[in-house]
């Protein structure tokens, strides 16, 4: 455990108390998993759309079993950094707050097998594994992005495989899930999401720079630097609403995904944020609680624009 984290949690102090209070709140990250949420919420939206059929209980088992599953990787995912020495400095690691890697590691464990048997659970109602190898590929992208001996994460691969995950794996899986069949219109939406939650792990990667060169984690605001990185981000987030206006003209999407661009004022205060301060760690380090703010309000206006479109031609 690290002198600042053991001072916050050895002081009776009621404002080390209220500081112990906000870096538990933070190392759990509530908000984060929206990650897992809308994945799940979007290919059953689409599936919802096209077919007018909803069913509630695969829908509710692989929403709980998603957030489980995250739970599983954001947890082994402080075990593996912790013995990598990255989140030395990091007071929010849950290793750091507990002080036992081994604690924080069977929870990962055991969330991840609860996980795995909602998936089950559902194959075996629809008698197909095909949403099991689907779950499964995504697993074992997760491991490979912070898991020995891979660590894809620290050459700089993280996004791409957060990308295919939480994107076209993850919403295909759940379409299929509710229609054991393949759609060409959720491939499309799973770009947009994989996007906006790709952007989430960019962005994490700005305040702590010098901790990953340390580490030798080559991010890709490491490879790039701050400054062109935060050029970069403009051009990430604005494809979000390019593609979205240019599914919605192909007829792809309906045209309620114009919704969407209510979140544009979001992407805005991401990218100045990030401009202003992308090479001052303490000032930018909450960007990446703004990225997920456009991931969930571009995510929930996409998934709204769904459901409304069904709702409409019921």
């Amino acid at each position: 455990m690290t002198p600042k984290v053991a001072q916050y949690t050895n002081s009776r102090s009621p404002l080390a108390s209220a500081e112990q209070r906000q870096l538990w709140l933070t190392a759990l990250m509530p908000p984060m998993y929206s990650v897992a949420i809308f994945p799940i919420a979007l290919g059953t939206a689409v599936a919802f759309a096209e077919t007018h059929q909803l069913h509630w209980g695969i829908f509710l088992t692989f929403l709980l079993s998603a957030i489980l599953i995250l739970a599983w990787e954001n947890l082994s995912n402080d075990v593996f950094d912790a013995e990598t020495g990255i989140d030395e400095n990091e007071p929010t690691s849950l290793v750091n707050l507990t002080g036992s890697k081994s604690l924080i590691f069977w929870l990962s464990n055991g969330c991840l097998v609860l996980g795995i048997l909602g998936i089950l659970a559902i194959a075996g109602w629809q008698r197909d594994l095909t949403i099991l190898g689907l779950i499964g590929i995504c697993c074992g992208l997760g491991y490979v992005y912070h898991g020995p001996p891979f660590r894809l994460g620290y050459q700089g691969l993280g996004e791409i495989l957060c990308f295919f995950s939480f994107g076209p794996l993850a919403v295909s899986a759940a379409y299929y899930s509710q229609t054991q069949a393949w759609s060409s219109t959720s491939w499309a939406a799973s770009i947009i999401l994989g996007i906006s939650t790709s952007l989430i792990l960019f962005c994490s990667h700005f305040h702590q720079v010098n901790d990953d060169l340390a580490a030798g984690k080559r991010s890709p605001v490491v490879r790039l630097g701050t400054g062109r990185s935060a050029q970069l981000l403009p051009w990430l987030s604005g494809s979000i609403f390019v593609l979205t206006l240019g599914f919605v003209l192909l007829g792809v999407f309906p045209l309620w995904a114009l919704l969407v661009f209510l979140s544009l004022p979001t992407a805005m205060r991401l990218c100045r944020h990030v401009a202003a301060y992308h090479d001052q760690p303490e000032r930018v380090r909450n960007c990446k609680f703004f990225a997920v703010s456009l991931h969930f309000w571009s995510s929930l206006l996409l998934c709204l624009s769904f459901i409304l479109t069904a709702v409409v031609n019921l």
